[in-house]
């Protein structure tokens, strides 16, 4: 067992995070994650409206009572998101943590705060990891360039990131991209942070509520199965390599190429009615990090963090004091 300020803070028995998945982040799965001692974060916006999260967030409590959280992504949509209604129901159901990504948490602090809820915001870069903590959050998760998702344009592998976070705070560090092993967790502990967040790993779950294919295709896949798109329109993201994803990356490259060449090939609500929903792992764009070429199995979550713990326990225990002479 493991003791850092990540697990003090937030009363979680490992040091590892199922951090918020649109389309994945469900009660199955969150619930899953937290009977295994880790902390997993429905995801608000999965759930089409205020009144459906709170009903998630209800089953979940009937699955689990360890704790989870709600991840609320804040960004401009062309139909406005009632944001203030999705704060409102994570207070009122008890939920006590939250993670938020994308806009500033700023407008949504207060409320949480008075709702005794701590909030963990993502962070892609040091300075903007150093803005979140002058406005009170609780803990940053910090995504290096490995993530899947949207790993910024700055380019920062973790190596360089998470110490680089490190040395400019004083909260706790949830440290992301690229990361599903035991030597992954001992090699951010070492770098300076407190957790590590995995999305890729847990998406090759048993509990995790996409099609067999999607979870095979991740174990088959290796570490240069991603592509970075949107890079044009200065919005890098990193997808899965596949027929989709290098078209789009193809067509943006064109002079130019707007947002809207790609539009329809980068729905998201294609890839995950066509990929994760049905399988047809050619016909969307679907997310997934460089941490596919670690992943050598389909698992369920209790036994993927059992296995993470145990391996972590062997190299700082048993293989680098062997070393040291």
């Amino acid at each position: 067992m493991f003791k850092t300020l990540f697990t003090e803070t937030f009363g979680v028995e490992h040091p590892i995070v199922c951090g918020g998945m649109t389309g994945l982040g469900t009660a199955e799965l969150i619930s899953a994650v937290a009977e295994a001692g880790a902390l997993g974060f429905l995801t608000a916006l999965t759930q089409p409206t205020p009144e459906a999260l709170a009903k998630e967030i209800a089953r979940t409590q009937t699955m689990t009572d360890k704790p989870f959280g709600v991840n609320l992504t804040i960004l401009p949509t062309i139909k406005p998101v009632p944001y203030d209604e999705y704060r409102a129901v994570i207070i009122e159901s008890g939920v006590k943590i939250v993670e938020t990504a994308g806009s500033s948490p700023a407008p949504h602090l207060p409320d949480f705060k008075a709702g005794g809820v701590r909030v963990i915001h993502k962070a892609v870069a040091v300075r903007h990891a150093i803005k979140a903590q002058s406005l009170g959050v609780d803990a940053i998760s910090i995504d290096g360039f490995e993530c899947a998702g949207h790993p910024g344009e700055d380019d920062i592998g973790g190596l360089v990131l998470i110490p680089a976070a490190a040395a400019q705070l004083h909260i706790p560090i949830i440290a992301s991209g690229g990361i599903a092993t035991g030597a992954g967790l001992v090699a951010a502990l070492a770098l300076g942070a407190h957790a590590v967040n995995m999305g890729t790993r847990f998406m090759a779950t048993t509990e995790a509520p996409i099609h067999e294919n999607v979870k095979n295709q991740i174990v088959a896949n290796t570490e240069r199965d991603t592509v970075i798109v949107f890079r044009q329109f200065h919005n890098s993201a990193r997808v899965a390599r596949n027929e989709i994803s290098e078209e789009i990356s193809d067509i943006a490259s064109r002079p130019g190429a707007t947002f809207g060449d790609v539009a329809q090939l980068a729905s998201g609500v294609r890839g995950r009615e066509r990929v994760l929903g049905a399988g047809d792992m050619s016909d969307g764009m679907w997310w997934a990090s460089q941490a596919q070429g670690l992943i050598d199995g389909v698992d369920t979550c209790a036994n993927v963090v059992d296995t993470i713990m145990r391996s972590a326990h062997d190299i700082i225990t048993d293989r680098l004091p062997s070393i040291v002479v």
